[in-house]
C-alpha cells in the first residue's frame, strides 16, 4: 500500500495512515487474507466481518456515541477509510490525570458505553485501549468484535473487559475509575443494575477457571 505507514498489526487487521487521502489525513484498516482459509470461504468472510464493523460504528455515532467518520467502505477489498482520531488512547493518559479529571473522564465512558448498550451494540473489546481522549470527549474506536445484541450476559462480558483492564492497567484507581463509570452507565441505561450484575457472575466464573 505505496504512500501509506503501518501503525498498527492485528491477527485479523492491520491499521495503515494515510496523510493525504483526498485531502485528509485518514486511517485505513484492512482485513488481510487467511491462508489457512478457502480462498472463497475466506473473501465471504473478510467481506462479512467489514460490512459488519462499519455498520456498527455508524449505528453507534446514531446513538450518540462518538466514533470516527466512515469515508468508504469496500467490501470486496475488506478495506474501512475511516477519520484519523487525534487525540491519545484513555489507557496512556490515566496516571496524569488528577482524581476529579479521572472521575470525570470515566464517568463520560460510563455513559457512552450505557448508550451503545441502550442501542443493542456489545463492544467486544471495551477497555481503555479502545477509547480515545479527543477535544474534551471520548471517541470509541475498534468494534472489529462487537455485535448486535441486548443480552445481558454480553453486556456483563463488555463490563467484565473493562474492569479487568483496570484491574491490571489502572491497579491504583481500579475501585474510583470503576464506581465513576458505573454511575454514568446508570444514568444513559436503564437495565444497568442487571448488567452490572451479570458482571459480577461472569468474573466469579472467571476467577472459578483460573483456579481449576
Amino acid at each position: 500500500m505505496e504512500g501509506l505507514r503501518l501503525v498498527a498489526k492485528g491477527a485479523e487487521a492491520d491499521l495503515w495512515l494515510d496523510p493525504d487521502w483526498n485531502g485528509v489525513k485518514v486511517i485505513i484498516k484492512r482485513r488481510g487474507e487467511k491462508k489457512y482459509r478457502l480462498p472463497e470461504l475466506d473473501r465471504k468472510i473478510r467481506r462479512s466481518r467489514t460490512i459488519h464493523e462499519a455498520s456498527l460504528i455508524h449505528r453507534a455515532k446514531e446513538a450518540g456515541v462518538p466514533t470516527p467518520l466512515i469515508y468508504q467502505v469496500s467490501p470486496e477489498e475488506a478495506t474501512i477509510v475511516m477519520e484519523l482520531v487525534e487525540g491519545e488512547k484513555v489507557r496512556d493518559i490515566v496516571d496524569r490525570l488528577s482524581e476529579d479529571e479521572r472521575k470525570t473522564l470515566f464517568r463520560a465512558i460510563g455513559e457512552k458505553a450505557g448508550l451503545l448498550h441502550a442501542a443493542g451494540i456489545v463492544h467486544g473489546d471495551l477497555t481503555t485501549s479502545n477509547i480515545i481522549h479527543s477535544c474534551g470527549k471520548v471517541v470509541f474506536i475498534d468494534f472489529g468484535l462487537g455485535e448486535m445484541s441486548t443480552e445481558t450476559e454480553k453486556r456483563g462480558v463488555d463490563l467484565n473487559l473493562m474492569y479487568r483492564m483496570l484491574t491490571s492497567t489502572h491497579f491504583q484507581h481500579t475501585e474510583e475509575l470503576f464506581e465513576a463509570f458505573k454511575e454514568g452507565y446508570r444514568a444513559t441505561l436503564g437495565e444497568a443494575d442487571e448488567a452490572l450484575e451479570r458482571m459480577e457472575e461472569v468474573a466469579q466464573r472467571g476467577r472459578y477457571i483460573e483456579r481449576e
